[in-house]
Order: C-alpha cells, then structure tokens, then sequence
C-alpha cells in the first residue's frame, strides 16, 4: 500500500477489546499503519495515534472506552504535537457520530467493515483540525478486512477469518446489528491463506466467525464448514482451532471432520448460555437443554478425549431460581473444562432490552458466584485427569511471574507451565513444539517437566 505523507513517521498505539475477531481486525489496523509508515509504540503517551478496537457485547467494554479515552486528554503532548484518538469496531459500528457526545476528543470514527479507510481518516482529521469528527460506519461493498496487510501479535498463530456477521438474532446479542447478515469467504481464498501462513513459518491458526459451523450457507446454499476444516487440514498447518460455535448447526459431518483431521485440535468452545429450556427460548437460541446435552455426549463419542468450554449469561430477565439450577445441574453433567461467566448486560437496540426484570442485584450476584465455583470445581476435575500425562504444548513465552517459567498451550487449550532449560533463552522457545510430563494439576493451568527435543 503507498504511504499517505501526513502518516510518516507517526508513532501509534492500538487498544483492543472484545472477542477474537476484535484481535484480528486490531492486526490489520497496526499491518495499515506500517504499510503508511508509521511506528508501533506501546505506550499511549508516546502515540500520535491512539486506536481503540471496541467490544460492545457487555456495558463494561463501554465504560473501559469512554474511560480510557477520557485518560487520553491528561497525558504529556504527543511527540507530533497533536494526539489523534480513533474509535472503530462494534462500539464504533453502533454508534456512529453520537460518540462524539461521550467522547468529545475523539477525531475518527470507523466501522467493522471500514478498516481501510482508517489511513484516509486520519489524513484527513489532520487536515480539518481538531474540533470535527471524520466517520465511516459504511458496510456495502466493502472486502473482508484479511486482504489488507497484517502485523501479527504471535509470529506463529494466526486469526484467519471464514465469515462474519451472524443471522441468529439471539434476543440478548448486539452482533447482527454491529457486524450485519453471514457473509462467508470463498473456500479457496481461504485455504490459500492458510498455505501463506504456513509458508510463513506459522504453526496454529484459529479460523474465526460468529458462527463458523454456518460457514458456505449463503455462498453454498449449504455450510460447508466440514469441508473447509478438511482443506485447511491438508495445507500442512500443525494445528487448527476455531470459534465461534452455535450448537444448533454443529452437523455431525463437521463432527467427523474434528475426529478424522490430525491437526483439529481436541477442543471446542460450545456456548450454551443457560441450562434452562425456558430461557433458552426467552433467548431465542433454538435449542433445549437436552439437545445441548445429546450434542455434548455425540461429540464426546465422536472426538476422542475433547475438552468442551462454554459461555453462560446469570441473570438473564425473567431468570428464576429453577432456571438456575438447571444451569448448575447441566454444567455438572457436561463436566466443561472451563467457562467464560457472565452477568446478563442490558444491551439497548435488542429484544430483551424491553423485557422487565424485577430480581434484585444481589441474587443475581450470588446466583454468579455459585456458578463461578462450581466452574472452578469442574476445571480442577478435568485438569487432574491430566495428572502423570504428557501433553503436547506450542510455546507461546514466558509467564507473567516470572522469565524463567515457560507457558504455552495443550491441545485441549489448557495452559501448560514448565521450567526453562538451563542455558535456553525464552525467546528460542517461543513458537516451538515440546512435550511436558504433567505433575500438578490446578482449575486454571497444569505445571510439569520438560520431555525430550524442542520441535
């Protein structure tokens, strides 16, 4: 891509909530602004450029925006002498020029599907001065963000986006409104991708979507997701993941996909979001509670030793003590290795946003912290079944506590801890495949020993 002058050598700093697709699109806007000539930092107080890549699943991905920006406005000068603060995603998306109102110093607004136009913004608010707002919030016509130029956080994982937008509808989810109708890549541009980054020296990819087990519906006249995994698993990638997976398309073909393709990973992340059937239809997720658990025991025969993870929303209106409990009693059966815990938010523009609820914050608070110990007790059952195993791990770097310690992850997605090889520097290890003995097993990680070559 030509560089835009008013760019060059501009310094830049990226802040990124929300889901995977959110990472994705945050790797296309940093591989944008290199290809205009501009410069990573990671410190907003040394950025002429400030973006924020939002979430706006839950309120709290709105606060920490409208709390973060606001912060903006105490820092030193930027090195250019003007801070630019760009806004793009689901927020952006939702919102459009109104967020000037909550975040008065912002210059650039841009939607999910108007990355490229970031660069043009930027120029542009350069030109204008600083009193207006430059937005793009467009969707038609525009190509899949993958096409533009990518600084990849991990050298060997890649997100390789299959789809985007959603046509469920879920009565408690902004998604469709934000990232619009399923629209899917061509299957061969993607398995084309895939053999780049494996070219590339990439080792993982996980291939991203609202709902990837839609994936070829409206191309297709049929999801073709099975068939894609099968493609990708011949392109010679080690490992391949994928998320997001609504249970009521996970067809038994992908199923004998997962089984049958060597690098498909032993983990899936299946959402469930309640194990009541009540307010499952309250939610308009077009399954029960005993069609999630038929699907959990099919994939447990079908893929040998697979792990299962899920979301569940507490709280959700109309929620009753017995609704919860079937939550607490379906968590218990399935036996997840772990689950992302939520409290219902109120999201404004979707159905339940009318419904009326009455529960007092605290039940709904306790209910929460219920769940979130059994979640932990589940953890813990599942990770001791790795005791005294030795687990495959793809080494992603050193821990947060300490340089010494090395942290990657299983196939199962459960974070491995393991000591680092005396004389071995950690940068040498990331990327890298080892095996590790397992000899401790907690809710959230296992630690072991180190086992043979690094590959």
């Amino acid at each position: 891509m030509a560089r835009l002058d008013g760019l060059v050598g501009r310094t830049y700093f990226v802040r990124t909530f929300g889901c995977q697709m959110n990472l994705h699109d945050s790797e296309r806007v940093c591989g944008l602004l290199d290809s205009c000539g501009c410069n990573m930092v990671d410190d907003p107080a040394q950025a002429d450029i400030v973006v924020f890549m939002t979430c706006s699943v839950r309120e709290k991905a709105d606060t920490h925006l409208y709390g973060e920006a606001s912060n903006l406005v105490r820092l030193p000068q930027a090195p250019s002498g003007r801070r630019l603060v760009a806004v793009g995603g689901c927020i952006a998306q939702r919102d459009g020029a109104r967020l000037k109102e909550r975040i008065p110093n912002v210059d650039v607004i841009f939607g999910t599907s108007a990355l490229s136009s970031l660069p043009s913004l930027l120029v542009g608010s350069l030109s204008s001065g600083e009193d207006g707002v430059l937005v793009d919030i467009e969707e038609e016509g525009r190509d899949f963000s993958c096409v533009l130029p990518s600084r990849r956080a991990r050298a060997f994982h890649a997100w390789v986006p299959i789809m985007t937008g959603c046509n469920n509808f879920c009565t408690f989810c902004i998604v469709p409104y934000v990232r619009g109708r399923e629209r899917s890549r061509v299957m061969e541009r993607v398995v084309a991708e895939v053999e780049t980054l494996v070219a590339d020296g990439v080792r993982e990819v996980t291939l991203l979507g609202q709902n990837v087990n839609s994936y070829g519906r409206d191309l297709y006249g049929k999801p073709r997701f099975a068939e894609l995994l099968r493609k990708v698993g011949e392109t010679g990638i080690g490992r391949i993941r994928f998320t997001s997976s609504n249970p009521k398309d996970l067809s038994d073909e992908t199923m004998a996909a997962m089984a049958e393709v060597p690098a498909v990973m032993p983990h899936l992340h299946l959402a469930v979001q309640s194990g009541s059937t009540r307010i499952l239809r309250a939610m308009r997720r077009s399954y029960t509670r005993e069609g999630y658990l038929d699907l959990a025991c099919r994939l447990k025969r079908a893929v040998s030793g697979i792990a299962l993870s899920t979301d569940i929303i507490v709280g959700f209106p109309g929620e009753e003590e017995r609704d919860f409990e079937d939550t607490l009693s379906l968590v218990r059966e399935v036996g997840f290795s772990f689950a992302y815990t939520f409290i219902y938010s109120r999201r404004p523009g979707t159905p339940a946003a009318k419904i009326e609820d009455n529960t007092p914050h605290e039940v709904i608070q306790e209910r929460f912290e219920r769940l979130a110990r059994l979640v932990e007790e589940e953890a813990f059952v599942s990770n001791q079944a790795e005791l005294g195993a030795s687990v495959e791990v793809l080494v992603e770097g050193s821990s947060k506590r300490s340089a010494t310690v090395m942290v990657g992850h299983s196939p199962k997605n459960q974070t491995v801890l393991f000591d680092l090889p005396k004389g071995a520097s950690p940068e040498g290890l990331v990327g890298r495949l080892c095996t590790v003995k397992v000899a401790a097993a907690r809710p959230w990680f296992l630690r072991g020993t180190l086992e043979g070559e690094l590959r």
